[in-house]
Protein backbone atom coordinates (compact mmCIF):
# COMPACT_ATOMS: atom_id res chain seq x y z
CA UNK A 1 0.00 0.00 0.00
CA UNK A 2 1.95 2.94 -1.10
CA UNK A 3 -1.40 5.48 -1.71
CA UNK A 4 -2.65 7.05 1.27
CA UNK A 5 -6.39 8.70 1.69
CA UNK A 6 -6.28 12.19 1.95
CA UNK A 7 -9.47 14.37 2.97
CA UNK A 8 -8.66 18.10 2.53
CA UNK A 9 -10.66 20.99 3.95
CA UNK A 10 -10.48 24.32 3.13
CA UNK A 11 -11.21 27.62 4.44
CA UNK A 12 -12.39 30.22 2.32
CA UNK A 13 -11.40 32.89 4.79
CA UNK A 14 -7.82 32.72 4.54
CA UNK A 15 -7.46 30.35 1.39
CA UNK A 16 -5.94 27.84 3.42
CA UNK A 17 -6.22 24.22 2.67
CA UNK A 18 -5.11 21.62 5.95
CA UNK A 19 -4.61 17.81 4.91
CA UNK A 20 -5.72 14.77 6.88
CA UNK A 21 -3.39 11.78 5.47
CA UNK A 22 -4.17 8.33 6.60
CA UNK A 23 -3.47 5.07 6.19
CA UNK A 24 -6.57 2.89 5.18
CA UNK A 25 -4.85 -0.14 6.67
CA UNK A 26 -3.94 0.85 10.10
CA UNK A 27 -5.99 4.07 10.58
CA UNK A 28 -2.84 5.69 11.53
CA UNK A 29 -2.93 9.59 10.21
CA UNK A 30 -1.27 13.15 9.76
CA UNK A 31 -2.84 16.15 9.99
CA UNK A 32 -1.34 19.16 8.20
CA UNK A 33 -1.28 22.39 8.19
CA UNK A 34 -4.62 23.11 10.58
CA UNK A 35 -5.53 26.46 11.71
CA UNK A 36 -7.72 28.43 13.93
CA UNK A 37 -10.21 31.25 13.13
CA UNK A 38 -9.06 34.40 14.01
CA UNK A 39 -10.69 37.62 14.42
CA UNK A 40 -8.43 40.68 13.53
CA UNK A 41 -10.33 43.28 15.28
CA UNK A 42 -11.28 41.87 18.68
CA UNK A 43 -8.14 39.56 18.67
CA UNK A 44 -10.45 36.32 19.58
CA UNK A 45 -9.39 32.83 17.91
CA UNK A 46 -12.04 30.44 17.44
CA UNK A 47 -11.59 26.64 16.42
CA UNK A 48 -14.49 26.10 13.41
CA UNK A 49 -11.90 24.74 10.92
CA UNK A 50 -10.18 22.53 13.85
CA UNK A 51 -13.57 21.38 15.36
CA UNK A 52 -14.27 20.01 11.45
CA UNK A 53 -10.93 17.68 11.87
CA UNK A 54 -11.53 16.15 14.78
CA UNK A 55 -15.20 15.24 13.47
CA UNK A 56 -13.58 13.72 10.71
CA UNK A 57 -10.82 11.88 12.52
CA UNK A 58 -13.25 10.54 15.08
CA UNK A 59 -16.07 10.04 12.87
CA UNK A 60 -13.54 7.50 10.43
CA UNK A 61 -11.33 6.34 13.91
CA UNK A 62 -8.48 7.49 13.15
CA UNK A 63 -5.29 7.81 14.86
CA UNK A 64 -3.08 10.69 14.72
CA UNK A 65 0.31 9.77 14.60
CA UNK A 66 1.58 13.63 13.52
CA UNK A 67 0.35 17.37 13.29
CA UNK A 68 2.69 18.76 10.74
CA UNK A 69 3.67 22.25 9.65
CA UNK A 70 5.21 22.51 6.34
CA UNK A 71 6.54 25.88 7.35
CA UNK A 72 5.60 28.87 9.67
CA UNK A 73 2.80 30.53 8.38
CA UNK A 74 2.10 34.06 7.90
CA UNK A 75 -1.53 33.77 6.76
CA UNK A 76 -3.08 31.85 9.95
CA UNK A 77 -2.97 30.87 13.29
CA UNK A 78 -1.82 27.11 13.66
CA UNK A 79 -4.02 24.97 15.65
CA UNK A 80 -1.91 22.29 16.63
CA UNK A 81 -1.83 22.62 20.23
CA UNK A 82 -5.51 22.74 20.25
CA UNK A 83 -6.01 19.14 18.02
CA UNK A 84 -2.67 17.51 19.94
CA UNK A 85 -5.16 18.29 23.30
CA UNK A 86 -8.17 16.73 21.36
CA UNK A 87 -6.22 14.02 19.43
CA UNK A 88 -3.11 13.48 20.63
CA UNK A 89 -0.19 13.00 18.12
CA UNK A 90 3.25 14.37 18.07
CA UNK A 91 3.82 18.25 16.73
CA UNK A 92 6.60 18.80 14.00
CA UNK A 93 8.32 21.02 11.53
CA UNK A 94 11.17 21.62 9.47
CA UNK A 95 14.75 21.68 11.70
CA UNK A 96 15.26 25.11 9.92
CA UNK A 97 12.48 26.65 12.06
CA UNK A 98 15.43 27.82 13.99
CA UNK A 99 16.60 30.21 11.10
CA UNK A 100 12.90 31.71 11.71
CA UNK A 101 12.80 31.95 14.87
CA UNK A 102 16.14 33.74 14.89
CA UNK A 103 15.05 36.28 12.35
CA UNK A 104 11.60 37.08 13.96
CA UNK A 105 12.56 36.96 17.80
CA UNK A 106 14.38 39.99 16.85
CA UNK A 107 11.94 41.80 14.97
CA UNK A 108 8.79 41.14 17.92
CA UNK A 109 11.74 41.35 20.67
CA UNK A 110 10.36 38.51 21.98
CA UNK A 111 11.00 37.56 25.61
CA UNK A 112 14.51 36.84 26.97
CA UNK A 113 13.65 33.25 27.50
CA UNK A 114 12.17 32.41 24.38
CA UNK A 115 14.26 29.51 23.23
CA UNK A 116 15.42 29.50 19.56
CA UNK A 117 16.33 26.26 19.36
CA UNK A 118 12.60 24.91 18.02
CA UNK A 119 11.78 22.88 21.00
CA UNK A 120 8.83 24.13 21.57
CA UNK A 121 7.55 21.72 18.65
CA UNK A 122 7.81 17.48 19.72
CA UNK A 123 10.03 16.87 16.35
CA UNK A 124 12.01 18.75 13.88
CA UNK A 125 12.20 16.70 10.35
CA UNK A 126 15.82 17.08 9.11
CA UNK A 127 16.55 16.61 4.82
CA UNK A 128 15.49 13.20 3.41
CA UNK A 129 14.63 11.85 6.50
CA UNK A 130 12.38 8.50 6.31
CA UNK A 131 9.39 8.29 8.79
CA UNK A 132 5.82 6.52 8.62
CA UNK A 133 2.48 7.01 8.52
CA UNK A 134 1.11 3.93 9.95
CA UNK A 135 2.46 1.37 7.30
CA UNK A 136 2.62 3.99 4.47
CA UNK A 137 6.79 5.06 4.00
CA UNK A 138 7.11 9.01 4.16
CA UNK A 139 9.85 11.67 3.71
CA UNK A 140 10.46 14.77 4.73
CA UNK A 141 12.22 17.14 1.65
CA UNK A 142 13.69 20.62 2.28
CA UNK A 143 12.55 23.08 -0.40
CA UNK A 144 12.97 26.81 1.11
CA UNK A 145 12.65 29.78 -0.81
CA UNK A 146 9.46 30.68 0.40
CA UNK A 147 10.88 30.64 4.03
CA UNK A 148 13.97 29.08 5.03
CA UNK A 149 11.68 26.30 7.06
CA UNK A 150 10.12 25.28 4.18
CA UNK A 151 9.36 21.06 4.07
CA UNK A 152 7.67 18.84 1.22
CA UNK A 153 6.26 15.92 2.61
CA UNK A 154 6.14 12.55 0.39
CA UNK A 155 3.90 10.80 1.86
CA UNK A 156 3.83 7.12 -0.30
CA UNK A 157 2.32 8.55 -3.92
CA UNK A 158 1.44 12.18 -2.17
CA UNK A 159 3.51 15.18 -2.40
CA UNK A 160 2.56 18.06 0.44
CA UNK A 161 4.13 21.41 -0.92
CA UNK A 162 3.10 24.03 1.91
CA UNK A 163 3.36 26.86 -0.44
CA UNK A 164 6.22 26.13 -2.94
CA UNK A 165 3.91 25.84 -5.21
CA UNK A 166 -0.04 26.57 -6.35
CA UNK A 167 -2.03 25.31 -8.60
CA UNK A 168 -0.60 25.43 -12.17
CA UNK A 169 -2.77 28.90 -13.61
CA UNK A 170 -1.38 30.39 -10.23
CA UNK A 171 2.12 29.90 -9.83
CA UNK A 172 4.28 29.62 -7.21
CA UNK A 173 5.21 31.07 -3.67
CA UNK A 174 6.52 34.55 -2.97
CA UNK A 175 9.96 35.02 -1.41
CA UNK A 176 9.77 38.22 0.08
CA UNK A 177 9.98 37.68 3.68
CA UNK A 178 13.00 37.61 5.97
CA UNK A 179 14.75 34.81 4.86
CA UNK A 180 12.93 33.88 1.73
CA UNK A 181 15.17 33.49 -1.43
CA UNK A 182 14.00 33.26 -5.26
CA UNK A 183 16.34 31.60 -6.39
CA UNK A 184 16.75 28.72 -3.46
CA UNK A 185 12.68 28.48 -4.26
CA UNK A 186 13.28 27.66 -8.21
CA UNK A 187 16.36 24.77 -6.91
CA UNK A 188 13.40 23.42 -4.16
CA UNK A 189 11.00 22.93 -6.96
CA UNK A 190 13.08 21.17 -9.33
CA UNK A 191 13.46 19.03 -6.23
CA UNK A 192 9.78 18.15 -6.46
CA UNK A 193 10.14 18.41 -9.80
CA UNK A 194 12.44 14.78 -9.89
CA UNK A 195 9.44 13.20 -8.15
CA UNK A 196 7.61 9.73 -9.88
CA UNK A 197 5.09 12.26 -12.92
CA UNK A 198 2.33 10.65 -11.25
CA UNK A 199 3.02 11.86 -7.86
CA UNK A 200 -0.26 13.61 -6.37
CA UNK A 201 1.20 17.09 -5.37
CA UNK A 202 -1.33 18.63 -2.26
CA UNK A 203 -0.94 22.33 -1.78
CA UNK A 204 -1.71 24.18 0.49
CA UNK A 205 -3.78 27.34 -0.52
CA UNK A 206 -5.72 28.39 -3.94
CA UNK A 207 -6.60 32.04 -4.80
CA UNK A 208 -8.84 31.23 -7.34
CA UNK A 209 -8.06 32.87 -10.54
CA UNK A 210 -10.25 34.81 -12.16
CA UNK A 211 -11.03 32.42 -15.53
CA UNK A 212 -11.82 29.38 -12.61
CA UNK A 213 -14.72 28.83 -11.24
CA UNK A 214 -13.77 26.19 -8.21
CA UNK A 215 -11.18 25.93 -5.82
CA UNK A 216 -8.55 23.33 -6.44
CA UNK A 217 -5.99 22.55 -4.46
CA UNK A 218 -5.01 18.50 -6.03
CA UNK A 219 -2.32 18.43 -8.96
CA UNK A 220 0.59 16.02 -10.13
CA UNK A 221 3.88 16.61 -10.56
CA UNK A 222 3.39 15.89 -14.40
CA UNK A 223 0.64 18.54 -14.57
CA UNK A 224 3.08 21.21 -12.70
CA UNK A 225 6.39 20.77 -14.36
CA UNK A 226 4.14 20.99 -17.98
CA UNK A 227 1.65 23.94 -17.18
CA UNK A 228 2.79 26.34 -13.69
CA UNK A 229 2.84 29.78 -15.43
CA UNK A 230 6.07 30.41 -13.48
CA UNK A 231 8.05 27.74 -13.51
CA UNK A 232 7.09 24.93 -16.31
CA UNK A 233 9.67 23.26 -17.90
CA UNK A 234 11.88 25.30 -19.90
CA UNK A 235 11.83 28.44 -17.42
CA UNK A 236 15.38 29.06 -16.78
CA UNK A 237 16.62 30.20 -12.82
CA UNK A 238 17.29 33.97 -13.80
CA UNK A 239 14.02 34.67 -15.76
CA UNK A 240 12.02 32.91 -12.72
CA UNK A 241 14.07 35.21 -10.26
CA UNK A 242 13.62 38.27 -12.70
CA UNK A 243 9.80 37.22 -12.58
CA UNK A 244 9.33 36.72 -8.87
CA UNK A 245 11.27 39.74 -7.53
CA UNK A 246 9.38 41.46 -9.75
CA UNK A 247 6.10 40.17 -8.78
CA UNK A 248 7.07 40.24 -4.89
CA UNK A 249 7.56 43.98 -4.82
CA UNK A 250 3.86 44.56 -5.42
CA UNK A 251 2.51 42.05 -3.33
CA UNK A 252 1.15 43.92 0.28
CA UNK A 253 1.83 42.19 3.45
CA UNK A 254 -0.20 39.02 4.23
CA UNK A 255 -3.45 40.76 6.26
CA UNK A 256 -2.83 37.77 9.17
CA UNK A 257 1.02 38.10 9.03
CA UNK A 258 1.71 39.90 12.07
CA UNK A 259 -0.06 37.38 14.66
CA UNK A 260 0.22 34.51 12.56
CA UNK A 261 4.06 34.10 12.53
CA UNK A 262 4.41 35.44 16.21
CA UNK A 263 2.33 32.55 17.23
CA UNK A 264 3.35 29.95 14.73
CA UNK A 265 7.33 29.90 15.56
CA UNK A 266 5.88 28.68 18.89
CA UNK A 267 4.58 25.77 17.66
CA UNK A 268 0.65 27.51 18.04
CA UNK A 269 1.19 28.46 21.49
CA UNK A 270 -0.09 32.19 22.26
CA UNK A 271 3.28 34.61 23.81
CA UNK A 272 3.34 34.06 27.39
CA UNK A 273 0.69 36.67 29.72
CA UNK A 274 1.33 39.74 30.75
CA UNK A 275 1.04 40.18 34.77
CA UNK A 276 -2.23 41.12 34.03
CA UNK A 277 -3.15 37.66 32.83
CA UNK A 278 -3.48 39.24 29.28
CA UNK A 279 -2.08 37.15 26.26
CA UNK A 280 -0.58 39.98 23.50
CA UNK A 281 0.21 39.76 20.11
CA UNK A 282 2.71 42.99 19.51
CA UNK A 283 2.79 45.12 15.83
CA UNK A 284 5.96 46.37 15.25
CA UNK A 285 5.95 49.81 13.79
CA UNK A 286 7.96 50.74 10.50
CA UNK A 287 9.63 47.72 10.48
CA UNK A 288 7.97 45.08 7.70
Amino acid sequence: MNRPQVSSFFDEATNNVSHVVSDPETGDCAIIDPLLDYDQNSGRTGTGPADKIIAYVRGNDLKVAWIIETHIHADHISAAPYLKEKLGGKTAVGEHITQVQSIFSKIFNTEADFRLDGSQFDHLFRDEEKYRVGKIEAQAIHTPGHTPACMTHLIGDAAFVGDTLFMPDYGTARCDFPGGDAGTLYRSIQRIFALPQETRIFLNHDYLPADRKEYRWETSVAEEKRENVHVHEGVSEDDFVAMRDERDRALAVPRLMIPSVQVNMRAGEMPPPEENGVRYIKIPVDTL
